[in-house]
């Protein structure tokens, strides 16, 4: 190898190693650096509806009011601990509804996997709002659903599904569901068939033959599915808005009101940083014990 090629691998090497660091501070970082100096800043009626961060001095102004009063306030924190048990029943759900899917689609024949895959991706080929507008049209009170169970004659009158948690639950679960069938896939479709055949071999029954090989092995599925619908599921806006109604205050909706409704910027900054602190902690935490994991393993 030549060294001009040389020096050009090395080039692009650098490159592939900068550009994520460059994404995430452009991205993240930067965004995240500008709600944060909000957050420390005291509302105001003009525009922006925040103070400046330094005076006429060019002293710097600070103040830690808005999550003081956060903190303070146990409407907060009632608003976290319902995101939080939503987001959580939500993925619990998807985990209990995608894992046998994308087991049977990755033991499919080759010929039908292609076509099962496209069913599971093509609802994001549908607007996102009239698909969950597609559920209060199946919920309502007069909906398909309600309308259905009575001709049928199980009921006699309608029940009440849409603007409660259930209706949430419902359009979360929905919605993220492909998330966690897609990351399970590509774990189970790499798995050695000849594994589980090996153990049952041996005397395994089948349920101790998946809890010991099939569950293991998908172990880096289930984690990366679970994130991807606990992340997106924990600050929701439409669907809770849609429907679960005025009476569902999950943090999304309280973020979106504190911005456009009450014009407190500063405020709703500090709920998106003690959202995001709520949602990158466990998962530094869980990188590390997988970090920690893998040295054990080695």
């Amino acid at each position: 190898m030549s060294l001009a090629t040389q020096q050009q691998d090395e080039m692009w090497r650098r490159v592939a190693i900068v550009a994520p660091y460059l994404w995430l501070l452009v991205f993240f970082l930067a965004p995240f650096a500008i709600i944060f100096k909000i957050s420390l800043a005291d509302p105001i009626i003009a525009q922006p509806p925040f103070t400046p961060t330094f005076d006429e001095t060019g002293s710097l102004k600070a103040s830690v009011d808005s999550f003081t009063f956060i903190l303070t306030d146990k409407f907060y924190a009632i608003t976290y601990m319902r995101s939080v048990l939503m987001a959580a029943a939500a993925t619990i759900m998807c985990l209990a509804l995608g894992f046998p899917m994308a087991y049977g689609i990755a033991r499919s024949n080759p010929s039908t996997r292609s076509l099962l895959l496209l069913l599971i991706v093509l609802p994001f080929w549908i607007s996102f709002l009239l698909r969950v507008y597609a559920w209060m049209g199946l919920m309502n009170n007069y909906g398909v659903i309600n309308n259905f169970l009575m001709w049928l004659g199980a009921i006699d009158e309608p029940i009440q599904m849409m603007y409660t948690d259930f209706a949430v639950l419902i359009g979360l679960a929905y919605s993220y569901l492909p998330f966690m069938i897609l990351p399970l896939y590509a774990s189970l479709e790499r798995m050695d068939l000849d594994l589980v055949d090996a153990a049952q071999d041996l005397g395994a029954s089948r349920s101790r033959a998946f809890w010991d090989i099939t569950w293991p092995l998908a172990k880096p599925g289930i984690i990366a599915g679970c994130l991807l619908v606990l992340i997106p599921a924990m600050g929701e806006y439409v669907i809770p808005y849609l429907l679960g109604g005025p009476e569902s205050l999950l943090i999304g909706r309280v973020l979106f009101d504190e911005f456009f409704v009450n014009r407190d910027w500063p405020l709703a900054s500090a709920v998106a940083i003690i959202l995001l602190l709520l949602l990158v902690v466990p998962i530094v935490l869980l990188q590390r014990h997988q970090a920690r994991d893998q040295e054990e393993a080695v």
